[in-house]
């Protein structure tokens, strides 16, 4: 893996989504005599994960705003069914349900926390309803956990937790060169269980060692007595690969007790919120692992980046990049299947290749997971520096 300090730069030209005439109504996702298409959308819009959902919502949003804008799809204009899944599983899967069962949505997509995306992809596949995750980096999200074959409904547009792991340790071992770690995992996470894993791996295969291993679990906000062992343990860096709420919480206590050593993480903090949390200070000397930043300078996302900051006066993260990525994909795949079957726009999902996104490109591969590149964030005084940029595939985008 190739690491490089110049300036993120994603050379992935291409154009959005030339689309038919559109009309208004309602009816089914599926009715031909419907004026609108229905697209479902399940989302943490409330609870521990409310910054993931806005930003998915939002990048979702605007996204259909454009193609509605500019023609709509298959000569009709497309409606946002949205469910919130108050960043629960068993919740994500309610949502998956009243989706796909009461709205009859012929696909949805969303979610980033990849135990709801688990929990709500069941559902999906059960109603043979295709599925599009957004951030959800799990390996266990597109596979079957009985059988461990491939889903045939579901899919993601982030890259996998084998990657991201491998990214951070890379990262650490050769960029910030130290050799000892300690690890303190969300025990309640699929994606913190999945990437924490990875991490060590390949951290240890690389020549590192991990000097101690500690959890939590979600919504804990005491974090002191674990870090006082993390901290007699002497680590030179600190991997919590975790969400935004207790990554905040878990830095601030830390910096408090004296832990002054890097801390790292994955995408999963990539939020407005954990400056807010962790304090601005506190977070100086942290990294994290991630798809996307803002400050690429290509046409496509300087374009994006400009629409995103006049709808919503923020800067797009990782999360509203995907999801306006994911819509436009949705959105290319009905458009091959020519209809709104959902059996359809699954067949036609599984052929997209060469997707330009201003997250990267997208060819699925057999897993149904696109080959993406990856970033490392840097904290200072509470904003982001993308710090390093790495592309695992000569087909995604490349380095200027």
């Amino acid at each position: 893996m190739k690491f490089t300090k110049k300036k993120l730069a994603l050379a992935i030209g291409g154009a959005l989504i030339t689309m038919s005439v559109l009309v208004s109504g309602c009816s089914t996702g599926s009715d031909k005599k419907a004026d609108t298409i229905k697209i479902g959308v399940v989302a943490e819009l409330t609870g521990n994960n409310a910054t993931y959902g806005t930003s998915i919502t939002n990048g979702i949003k605007l996204a259909v705003q454009q193609l509605n804008d500019t023609g709509g799809l298959l000569g009709k204009k497309i409606e946002l069914v949205v469910a919130d899944n108050k960043s629960e599983p068993a919740e994500a899967a309610n949502a998956m349900s009243k989706l796909v069962n009461q709205d009859k949505a012929p696909v949805v997509m969303g979610l980033f926390a990849s135990s709801s995306a688990i929990a709500a992809s069941n559902v999906s596949e059960a109603a043979k309803v295709p599925f599009l995750a957004v951030g959800a980096t799990n390996p266990k999200v597109t596979l079957d956990e009985k059988t461990g074959k491939v889903k045939p409904n579901t899919f993601r547009v982030c890259f996998i937790d084998p990657f991201q792991g491998t990214v951070g340790a890379n990262f650490i071992l050769n960029e910030l060169k130290l050799q000892k770690a300690a690890v303190y995992i969300d025990n309640s996470s699929d994606y913190a269980k999945g990437l924490a894993a990875f991490f060590k791996e390949n951290f240890i295969k690389n020549g590192g060692t991990v000097v101690a291993e500690e959890s939590y679990l979600q919504k804990d906000t005491d974090f002191k007595a674990t870090l006082t062992k993390i901290k007699a343990a002497a680590p030179d860096i600190l991997y919590v690969p975790g969400y935004y709420q207790e990554v905040g919480m878990i830095v601030k206590q830390g910096r408090e007790m004296g832990i002054e050593i890097p801390m790292a993480g994955g995408d999963g903090w990539d939020s407005a919120k954990l400056p807010e949390i962790a304090g601005k200070a506190a977070l100086n000397n942290t990294y994290f692992s991630s798809l996307y930043s803002p400050d690429d300078d290509s046409a496509l996302n300087k374009a994006f980046v400009s629409e995103y900051e006049k709808a919503y006066k923020v800067k797009p993260d990782v999360f509203a990049a995907l999801a306006y990525d994911s819509a436009l994909l949705v959105a290319e795949a009905i458009k091959n299947a020519g209809d709104t079957d959902p059996v359809k726009i699954a067949q036609s999902m599984a052929k997209i290749n060469g997707f330009q996104g201003v997250s990267g490109t997208v060819t699925f591969d057999a897993q149904h997971n696109p080959v993406k590149s990856a970033v490392i964030i840097e904290h200072k005084d509470g904003a982001q520096t993308c710090l390093l940029y790495t592309s695992p595939s000569p087909r995604d985008r490349q380095k200027s």
